[in-house]
């Protein structure tokens, strides 16, 4: 069956390849993915699919039907089996003929993905779930098939320079998720969080002013409520938001250190060299302790926190590292922020304001255990 597509014809690295729509629905058929798992790497042209994403992508396609967003599919066709035709709109001109209509026999054609194989797999089974989604179109870019040694250079050249944006600017930008908008308006509205929190690094820089990262702040804000925050705007959100501002504007009293780095009496990189309370692994912590407090004492949560005001969050006793948090957070000399250091920080962060480490599990700590909670999003 031969079918034609609307298409453009352009040149890139010396290369001729062709622009194309298709509707959604023509994904499933015309792209069939290859089990590259029966071959050994040298002899693959793409990487393995990554079955646990696709379920992902898929969500996020049903969940985002008026607004989800993909980039062009890019695809190598075996001119061999099944000739790929291109008919400009106006031959006979010279100058803007590279408009037209590629021809294939559809049944005789042979595609490798170069590039967005789970896009098509989460596009297949998003289809299950809404047939209706076919009619929508996405763009596809068509290469002629040389050779394996050409789709392997295709295939990184496609990802190599790629590069994830980091978590701070994912919360920043994505509108969508209610505890990102949380996050932001609470950056702004806690006074000493207000210029002081890092919203497009993951990690501060060794001379950054900044007390936190959004990454952080939105960790904690996580571990606090998980997905309990409601749509942005809703009266849920609305109480979230005022827990979530009192809340750390207690912090903020219980650490005072917080507030002489926004006056500018101590330095942020001073801070963090000398002491753990702007540390990921504590403010997280933090979040996790203010989770167990407004369950177990919603009434006197805040006078629960005083303690805190006398705790000794120094890195070291002059030349020996502080005993308070050697095996707690501090292992080998070096704050570590792994899960065993979260846990084991939170834990005495609940002994400090007499609850006990096992009484309260944090929304984190039940969707390990396999309660639903919201996990991280970025897409």
């Amino acid at each position: 069956m031969k079918v034609i597509f609307p298409a453009m014809r352009g040149m890139i690295g010396k290369r001729q390849y062709f622009s194309t729509m298709v509707a959604l629905s023509e994904i499933p058929h015309l792209f069939k993915f290859n089990d590259w798992a029966e071959c050994t790497p040298e002899l693959r042209a793409q990487r393995v699919l990554n079955d646990s994403r696709v379920p992902d992508i898929a969500r996020y396609i049903i969940e985002n039907e008026d607004g989800y967003l993909f980039s062009s599919i890019t695809a190598s066709y075996d001119a061999k089996e099944a000739e790929l035709r291109f008919v400009p709109t106006d031959p006979s001109r010279d100058v803007g003929n590279d408009v037209g209509n590629i021809e294939l026999e559809l049944e005789r054609a042979q595609f490798v993905i170069n590039d967005g194989q789970h896009r098509c797999a989460a596009i297949t089974l998003a289809l299950k779930d809404n047939p209706a989604l076919g009619k929508e179109k996405i763009s596809i870019l068509l290469f002629p098939m040389e050779n394996l040694q050409r789709l392997q250079q295709m295939f990184t050249d496609l990802n190599r320079y790629a590069h994830k944006t980091s978590k701070s600017l994912d919360i920043l930008y994505d509108h969508r998720d209610s505890l990102s908008a949380l996050t932001m308006e609470i950056s702004e509205a806690v006074d000493v969080f207000r210029g002081l929190v890092d919203k497009e690094r993951l990690s501060l820089q060794v001379r950054s002013t900044k007390l936190l990262t959004l990454a952080t702040l939105y960790d904690a804000n996580l571990e606090l409520f998980a997905d309990d925050v409601g749509p942005v705007g809703s009266d849920s959100y609305k109480r979230t938001l005022q827990t979530s501002r009192e809340y750390w504007e207690e912090i903020c009293k219980v650490i005072p250190e917080w507030r002489l780095v926004k006056e500018g009496k101590v330095e942020a990189t001073q801070l963090r060299q000398e002491k753990i309370n702007s540390h990921a692994v504590v403010i997280r912590a933090l979040g996790g302790l203010g989770h167990a407090l407004l369950e177990s004492h919603p009434k006197d949560w805040k006078e629960k926190l005083r303690p805190l005001k006398d705790v000794d969050w120094r890195k070291a006793n002059g030349i020996a590292v502080n005993k308070a948090w050697e095996n707690v957070c501090i292992v080998a000399g070096s704050v570590v922020s792994n899960r065993q250091a979260r846990a084991a920080t939170l834990a005495k962060l609940m002994s400090i304001v007499g609850i006990a480490p096992d009484q309260k599990r944090t929304p984190v700590e039940k969707a390990a255990s396999g309660t639903r909670a919201r996990g991280n999003n970025v897409k």
